[in-house]
């Protein structure tokens, strides 16, 4: 945010802080740079040298946002210092008052070398709490000059400041929680290898023979959750890629235990192609036997970078399908951007196609499609009779789904 920008956010400052802070919270800002506004509005409007937020940790006073500078005692971001010797600890146990006008007026003040050392003259501060009552540190000011002028209203400024501080502080600790938690279980995953692989076959209708597996991911941890979230779980944390390339490894392991004549096809999200893992890790096995699917459920935002990442595997056999088309638009724009070798319609049209004329009708529309531009239809999540009969109409010739054979280990 621009200094402009600021000035005119806070304006209102001295007459409504409540106002002027409700509107730097509903700014699209980040925590950080709300709080280091908060402080840097603090410190003007108080005329102040310096003013932070500190955090009581573990016996320490740890510095976590930081205005102003001065020359006798540089700080950073996490500097610590012992708490019981620093001003924030006197002030929230009652020794030392949150308004100081001239700290070496105060006998309690001149306990601590710092005063004279620094030295200390005006300084304000007060606890900043959470929602549930529990401190988390200080909102403090301080100026090596005395000042007169500073009167309780300020005080009360810095404690609107102090409020709102807490709540982005509180939020941001439970962010920070449901990360930790959230690294903590995909770190298990991975070291643990609390995962496997089933594989459904794909059926050629007309032969009545199996010429594809797909392999599909699970997880050992309980409560059972669908490998969808564990997914996007991982990406929340950074390891997306990380899973899908170690969840990709186990279920290459089965391909030496397929039928030399028939493919598996596996799926991975685009940052796994971009950043080269994926590429590294099929380029080692024989890409006339694999197929790669991307997700409706994948964003991705440059079509030409993936196609070209993909195309010297592609040209050394590796096909190419788009997952769950006619799920959502994304599906659309895979197919029209990607240009794959097999587009695979998702269950959702599949699903009662033998009744529901719509999903037919849509259904149609991409195998027309895919008969005009040389790509093949596997149509997925068959379950019935009646839909298969459908699909036989429709002439699709490769098919998945429950009706054809459930996912399970290789060799059962």
């Amino acid at each position: 945010m621009s200094n402009a920008r600021t000035d005119e956010l806070l304006s209102n400052l001295s007459n409504d802080p409540a106002s002027a802070l409700a509107r730097l919270d509903a700014s699209q800002l980040s925590v950080g740079e709300m709080l280091s506004e908060a402080l840097r509005s603090v410190k003007s409007h108080l005329r102040m040298e310096v003013a932070f937020i500190s955090q009581f940790r573990e016996g320490q006073r740890v510095f976590r946002y930081i205005e102003g500078q001065i020359r006798a005692l540089p700080l950073k971001p996490g500097d610590s210092g012992p708490l019981a010797d620093s001003y924030c600890q006197r002030v929230v146990d009652g020794r030392l008052p949150s308004l100081i006008r001239d700290a070496t007026e105060l006998r309690e003040a001149l306990s601590l070398p710092i005063t004279r050392e620094l030295p200390v003259g005006a300084h304000l501060s007060v606890p900043i709490r959470f929602s549930d009552g529990t401190l988390y540190g200080t909102f403090c000011c301080f100026s090596t000059e005395p000042d007169d002028t500073l009167r309780d209203y300020d005080v009360n400024t810095l404690h609107l400041f102090a409020r709102f501080a807490g709540r982005l502080l509180e939020r941001h600790a439970a962010s920070e929680k449901v990360f930790e938690e959230r690294l903590t279980r995909i770190s298990h995953v991975l070291t643990e290898r609390a995962y496997h692989t089933l594989y459904q076959p794909i059926v050629h209708l007309i032969d009545q023979r199996i010429v594809g597996y797909e392999a599909l991911a699970r997880f050992h941890p309980e409560p059972y959750r669908a490998p969808d979230r564990w997914f996007d779980e991982a990406g929340a944390v950074g390891l997306r890629s990380v899973l899908e390339i170690a969840v990709l490894e186990e279920a290459l392991r089965g391909l030496q235990r397929i039928e030399a004549d028939v493919y598996l096809s596996l799926n991975a999200c685009p940052a796994a192609i971009l950043d080269g893992s994926v590429v590294k890790l099929l380029s080692r096995y024989p890409l006339e036997r694999l197929m790669l699917e991307v997700t409706e459920h994948c964003s991705i935002e440059d079509y030409a970078v993936i196609a070209s990442t993909l195309e010297p595997l592609r040209r050394r056999g590796l096909r190419l399908a788009v997952d769950d088309a006619g799920a959502g638009y994304a599906s659309f724009r895979h197919i029209l951007k990607l240009r794959p070798d097999v587009i695979k319609l998702d269950r959702s049209l599949i699903t009662n196609i033998d009744s529901d004329t719509h999903s037919r009708a849509l259904a149609a529309a991409l195998i027309r499609f895919a008969e005009e531009t040389g790509c093949r239809i596997i149509a997925e999540g068959v379950e019935t009779d009646d839909e298969l009969a459908a699909l036989r109409q429709l002439n699709v010739v490769k098919a998945q789904g429950y009706l054809l054979g459930r996912p399970q280990r290789l060799g059962e």
